[in-house]
């Protein structure tokens, strides 16, 4: 919003004002700050009835509101998902600032009416996940927080255990985060329920690929990215080695970076992987081997375990060459992950998984 302030001088304020012409404007701006408010929305009902009867009087309804019996409108309600969830202010702090407004609330009503609110949306994840579920290419991960008591005895007394968020990645750039509070393969296959056919991108946490393996009508492609990290995990021993295969990697990345830049898309863009990105991913295998085939690596090597690992999945790190709407990684997920690491300091006591 812009609020338009006249500056007038003495000149065309004063008793001599007739005497000037305004012949132009000169316009400056500043960006101002008004603090936060808190509004009372006072609601006056008329209760009335019809003159000369005994009719019962007649109360206006209320104006509806998305909580029953609530004190809170939609407007609160929002703006305490919106600073909590999307700007990571946690609700004590948002109680201190109501309480600096003069406004005397407790902390607990915060807390169920944030939780009712979240029950409202219920129906709008459930509409995303359908439509998530519905994509051709699905990006999947899974990262860790700290969720709930372990026992209120022995060894683990007041020890946090670990929860899992599993975040879908969908065509239409929409993400869903799903919770379990474990890692194994059920929640995948919960998740999915059979509901999605298509191209399952993930890192190389091998969950995934069995299920992929177990499923019909489900390709399975994996990260580049992650197949990065164990060769920079190799550079320490093997720097010479380790670096040469960063640097056949980072080669499919400027290709990736010049299909940006041209705007290509389906057929051309398939073609162009052909053409340019697929003699350096066969190179690189090939040059694997080759490593693995000389000799003189321990098992144990970080370098022989990053080379077995990316051996190990070629099938599925060469997917993105056929099919142009498979990303060669899982950038765009990991990106989508930052709210989890950024709002830990908020949930760090939250003793319920619910919480």
């Amino acid at each position: 919003p812009v609020e338009v302030i006249e500056q007038l001088p003495p000149e065309l304020t004063g008793p001599d004002a007739d005497q000037y012409d305004i012949i132009g404007t000169k316009t400056t701006y500043r960006l101002a700050q008004r603090a936060s408010s808190y509004v009372v929305l006072k609601c006056e009902r008329p209760v009335f009835r019809r003159k000369g009867t005994d009719q019962k009087p007649v109360t206006t309804p209320a104006p509806f509101n998305v909580l029953d019996n609530s004190l809170a409108d939609v407007s609160l309600l929002a703006g305490l998902l919106v600073d909590k969830f999307q700007f990571h202010l946690p609700l004590y702090r948002q109680h201190q600032r109501i309480q600096q407004a003069g406004i005397t609330l407790s902390r607990s009503t915060l807390t169920n009416l944030v939780k009712r609110a979240i029950d409202l949306l219920r129906p709008i994840v459930d509409a995303q996940t359908d439509n998530v579920l519905r994509s051709r290419v699905l990006a999947m991960d899974e990262t860790p927080i700290k969720a709930g008591h372990q026992g209120r005895a022995g060894p683990q007394k007041g020890k946090m255990k670990t929860g899992w968020f599993w975040p879908l990645y969908g065509d239409d750039d929409e993400v869903v985060f799903t919770y379990s509070n474990s890692r194994g393969r059920l929640h995948i296959e919960q998740v999915l329920n059979d509901q999605f056919s298509g191209t399952l991108i993930s890192d190389g946490y091998a969950a995934y690929a069995r299920y992929a393996a177990a499923q019909k009508g489900i390709t399975h492609a994996q990260c580049w990215v992650h197949s990065r990290r164990c060769f920079v995990e190799a550079q320490k021993d093997h720097p010479e080695k380790a670096t040469e295969a960063l640097q056949q990697i980072a080669k499919l990345y400027q290709i990736e970076d010049t299909i940006k830049e041209k705007e290509l898309t389906g057929e051309k863009k398939r073609q162009y992987r052909l053409d340019h990105a697929k003699p350096v991913v066969s190179g690189f295998f090939q040059w694997c081997r080759d490593q693995l085939g000389q000799g003189g690596l321990l098992p144990s090597e970080p370098l022989t375990k990053a080379l077995n690992y990316v051996l190990g999945r070629e099938t599925s790190l060469t997917v993105f060459l056929e099919d142009p709407g498979v990303q060669p990684d899982t950038n765009h997920l990991e990106r989508a992950l930052r709210p989890i690491p950024m709002g830990k300091k908020n949930w760090m006591f939250c003793w319920t998984e619910l919480g």
